[in-house]
């Protein structure tokens, strides 16, 4: 019988998520991040798509990071590679990559893609993009926000 997901793995179905407590014969018990429990129908769980994100040893995270385009996109580049390079919980294999993403509107995106193991993902996740934040910061990187110009008439 074809089984995507076992107690344990944590998934994505029905527009939640959460951790799989248990599986009975109507429902599947989900246990959600924040401790709400979640009962989904089985058959609906059947008929639709599931993402279960600790069916694989190991994740990438998709990190989208924006530059002012006055910034040095080589020197960005470099620096949030050194950053993966050196967290310990950035897998070496396969490597991290930061890319240029987009040329958007205010901003310069790059796609930083760092690996790790399943149950290290969140926590890497978090400090890649701490740490990403700070060494921008010592470097004169300027990570861009949305302003506006008003401009006042009076007639």
């Amino acid at each position: 019988m074809f089984k995507p997901f076992k107690v344990g793995d944590f998934i994505e179905a029905q527009g939640v998520s959460g951790t799989v407590k248990q599986i009975q014969i109507f429902v599947t018990q989900l246990s959600t991040v924040d401790n709400q429990t979640i009962f989904v129908p089985n058959g609906a769980l059947s008929n639709n798509n599931i993402i279960n994100y600790t069916y694989a040893t190991t994740r990438r995270a998709d990190l989208t990071i924006g530059i002012s385009y006055n910034s040095n996109i080589k020197k960005a580049k470099e620096l949030a590679l050194e950053v993966m390079n050196n967290h310990p919980m950035v897998l070496k294999d396969p490597e991290p990559m930061v890319l240029v993403r987009d040329l958007a509107d205010s901003s310069i995106n790059l796609a930083v893609r760092p690996w790790a193991k399943t149950e290290d993902f969140f926590v890497m996740r978090s400090d890649i993009l701490e740490q990403i934040k700070l060494k921008f910061d010592e470097n004169n990187i300027v990570i861009p926000f949305p302003q506006r110009d008003i401009h006042i008439k009076q007639s």
